[in-house]
């Protein structure tokens, strides 16, 4: 036994998201109303995605350190490729297909960006000066510009959310941030005006959905009609008539939230979020007890992103926020942003592993 490998992992991180496994594959049973075909494609992706983690966790902090540029350096050039060649589907140009393969690259940004913001500042003097705040910024605003450009707001907003989690926990100045927040409120109606017709009208259906019921408020007005009549206990597995009789559009995927409110109530939602509490809080204790400048930013970026992930889907689908199309992490039906996500809880892993030999530091 002792000559077998030592399998690098974070047990009680792994626990949460083996529990979070058990949840989205009942949901995914739910929303495809009983399909086992579905079910079992959902395992197929939660088994290579956890396979991909547990390989990704085995990788030493240092040679991620040494890959982040590179990966960014990859993952723009992809970007641009898209741009140039890539496949168009549903309005929009997204996609690169090499072979059989086809995806997003824009998903690769997702981790490249906070990886590379953190490898900017792994070996300079914190908090960050002016000019190196400029470079980290000019960093995050490339990529979430070619991804702005799709268009796919959702994916720019969050690689963008990643890359400046970084900037705010290497210790930027209060001022800054305020000198950027009122920068942005005077910029808001110029942005306003570079949205495209169909973002724009997003932000209009979130301020008033009843406008218009029967089409751009009716995925609002379904989503609100399925939590609110889930209740206390829910109306039991299958027999929410939301999701089953096809009121709830994107029911597997964006919307799956709200499947779950309606057929396990209030009690399994409050079951959901303890799960992703047990995940959010093991990771912050990584991201806190992570030996490196390195480590800490890029496991404080990744968790507050999933985080945010969290908080957009239910605001999204509860009607607190306007509809981006951002997947409930973990949950909803798919598996790219499965694989993203898997992907940096195995960074994380890695980091909170190999402590004692990152850097040569000491607890």
């Amino acid at each position: 036994m002792n000559r077998l490998p030592r399998i690098r992992a974070d047990w009680l991180l792994a626990l949460g998201l083996l529990l979070l496994c058990s949840i989205s594959l009942l949901a995914a049973l739910s929303a495809s109303g009983g399909d086992m075909a579905q079910l079992q494609a959902q395992g197929n992706r939660w088994l290579i995605a956890v396979l991909v983690m547990v390989a990704v966790a085995q990788l030493p902090p240092t040679l991620l350190l040494r890959w982040s540029p590179y990966l960014y350096l990859a993952g723009l050039l992809l970007l641009i490729a898209v741009a140039v060649v890539g496949d168009v589907g549903k309005g929009a140009q997204r996609w690169l297909q090499v072979g059989p393969i086809r995806f997003q690259p824009s998903e690769l940004m997702k981790l490249a960006v906070p990886m590379t913001i953190a490898w900017y500042f792994a070996e300079r003097q914190l908090p960050p000066r002016l000019h190196e705040l400029l470079v980290a910024t000019l960093m995050i605003l490339l990529p979430a510009g070619l991804i702005f450009r799709q268009p796919d707001l959702g994916t720019a907003l969050l690689v963008s959310a990643s890359g400046f989690i970084v900037i705010f926990l290497a210790g930027i100045r209060w001022r800054w941030i305020i000198s950027t927040a009122v920068l942005a409120a005077a910029a808001a109606p110029l942005a306003w005006q570079r949205l495209h017709d169909y973002q724009r009208q997003r932000v209009l259906t979130f301020l008033s959905p009843e406008s218009d019921p029967l089409g751009t408020g009716y995925h609002i007005i379904q989503s609100n009609i399925a939590i609110g009549s889930g209740g206390l206990f829910g109306k039991g597995f299958l027999n929410g008539t939301q999701s089953q009789l096809e009121f709830l559009p994107e029911s597997a995927t964006d919307f799956i939230f709200a499947v779950l409110a309606e057929e396990y109530g209030f009690i399994g939602i409050l079951l959901l979020l303890a799960t992703y509490s047990i995940i959010v809080s093991r990771s912050f204790f990584i991201s806190a007890t992570a030996q490196s400048t390195y480590g800490r930013l890029l496991c404080g970026s990744l968790t507050l992103t999933f985080v945010i992930y969290i908080l957009v889907n239910i605001g999204m689908v509860s009607g607190l926020l306007p509809v981006v199309g951002v997947p409930l992490p973990l949950i909803s039906y798919g598996g790219t942003s499965m694989m993203t996500l898997m992907i940096g809880f195995g960074l994380l892993m890695s980091i909170q592993s190999h402590r004692q030999m990152f850097y040569g530091e000491s607890q």
